[in-house]
């Protein structure tokens, strides 16, 4: 009892520390002060009568909204003992996976730039800079010719290295049984049996209604499909982030589905957002990095030849290339079992004091790369890079690193993936 109080103030603290930093405190400092001068405002009661303030004027939701983001990127509690490595990945046997895998991504690209006698980064010429602002709304019409570029890695190559995974501490005999026809992934570790899957899934089950799908339920689809409309209404105007995620296990109405990721990831339109986009998307302009002419064939290779997704190629460019330089995303690195790859200046080799992240956001992209933020197309309208940021780590981190877990906290659960998808 005293352990999970004393984890459960750990957390409370490491989540404060964060939120210090970010612009919602500064906003909510703002927001007490100003709430000084309005009469109700006692010196008397004054933490109590800011308290209420806050709550009345919606403040207090956006912080409840705040602190569930947090939670859902937030690793699980360790000993405090624990070293560095330990937080990222408990299993030995896993972290020497994930390093000969990151090992593999990083001789992969390094071979591709030696045979193509390209920098991994360059900043672009004047000219260069001014011919892609002009065509940023427009990437997909450039043809560039990239038949020499090849992707650094595909999922197949990913599956056969968990396919291959062992625990050298787990001893199952050299003969075959029927235990090793039961699945591809041959480790053993901790997964829900099926009750527990049955609990966990129950928005799924035939006797609960599910947007866009026609079983036979106790409500006819129409009734259905209405009453869902008008609760997932109110879910928007309580701006309640955990209400909004459960209330999505059913399914998503098309006509909410923006507002109700914005909400569910805690996504705003500031002009300090908009203002950071801005930056992201200067830097794509000004910098040419390898990686982008992977993101390009990538794209041109899946979504430009997808009946329904092709509309969204430029759109595809923006996100997949402001996302390249999120540095942002190199924070969740701390408590994830990948480590993002380095580059040295030229000439600087080894010296760690000129080490640079590369890409910027640590994460090198792979053959169907793009698929992964496909589904927003659908769904988001603004700012789609700062969601896109949001959805990654605590849910599509998983498909490119090796780990036990995914270390997001058992309170979040992620949602289904049939949500993100356009409903016919």
């Amino acid at each position: 009892m005293l352990q999970e109080e004393s984890d459960l103030s750990l957390v409370i603290a490491q989540i404060v520390q964060k939120l210090k930093g970010s612009n919602l405190y500064a906003q909510l400092e703002r927001q007490a002060w100003a709430s000084l001068q309005r009469p109700e405002i006692k010196l008397e009661s004054l933490k109590e009568d800011i308290k209420e303030f806050f709550k009345t004027s919606g403040w207090e939701k956006k912080l409840q909204n705040a602190v569930y983001s947090e939670l859902s990127v937030f690793p699980l509690p360790s000993h405090p003992a624990a070293p560095p490595e330990h937080l990222k990945e408990p299993l030995v046997y896993m972290r020497k996976a994930q390093g000969s895998w990151e090992k593999r991504i990083l001789k992969s690209l390094n071979s591709m730039c030696t045979e193509l006698s390209i920098p991994l980064a360059r900043k672009r010429p004047a000219g260069e800079q001014k011919e892609l602002l002009n065509k940023w709304n427009e990437m997909g019409t450039d043809e560039p010719d990239l038949s020499l570029f090849r992707p650094v890695y595909a999922p197949k190559d990913f599956l056969e290295v968990l396919i291959n995974l062992r625990n050298p501490n787990y001893e199952n005999g050299d003969s075959l049984s029927f235990r090793t026809h039961l699945g591809l992934i041959q480790v053993p570790l901790k997964v829900k049996d099926i009750p527990e899957l049955k609990e966990f899934f129950v928005e799924l089950g035939l006797t609960t209604g599910q947007l866009g799908i026609d079983d036979s339920t106790q409500v006819p689809p129409e009734l259905f499909e209405n009453e869902h409309v008008r609760i997932g209404q109110k879910v928007l105007l309580e701006q309640d982030s955990a209400a909004a995620q459960q209330y999505i296990r059913q399914g998503s109405p098309t006509a909410l589905r923006a507002e109700l990721w914005a909400l569910i990831l805690n996504i705003s339109s500031h002009p300090e957002d908009i203002l950071y986009y801005e930056q992201l998307k200067t830097n794509v302009i000004q910098h040419d990095l390898l990686v982008d002419s992977l993101i390009y064939k990538d794209v041109k290779l899946t979504a430009s030849n997808d009946d329904y997704y092709f509309v969204f190629e430029d759109y595809l460019y923006q996100v997949l290339l402001c996302f390249s330089r999120d540095t942002s995303v190199l924070a969740h690195f701390a408590y994830n079992s990948a480590s993002p790859p380095k580059s040295y200046i030229r000439g600087k080799l080894g010296m760690e004091e000129y080490a640079v992240f590369y890409p910027p956001n640590g994460v090198i992209p792979f053959h169907g790369w793009e698929s992964r933020v496909q589904g927003e197309k659908w769904t988001l309208n603004y700012v789609v890079e700062g969601i896109y940021n949001q959805l990654y780590y605590p849910w599509l981190k998983g498909c490119s690193g090796v780990a036990e877990t995914g270390h997001t906290s058992t309170l979040i659960r992620p949602p289904h993936a049939l949500s993100l998808l356009p409903r016919q």
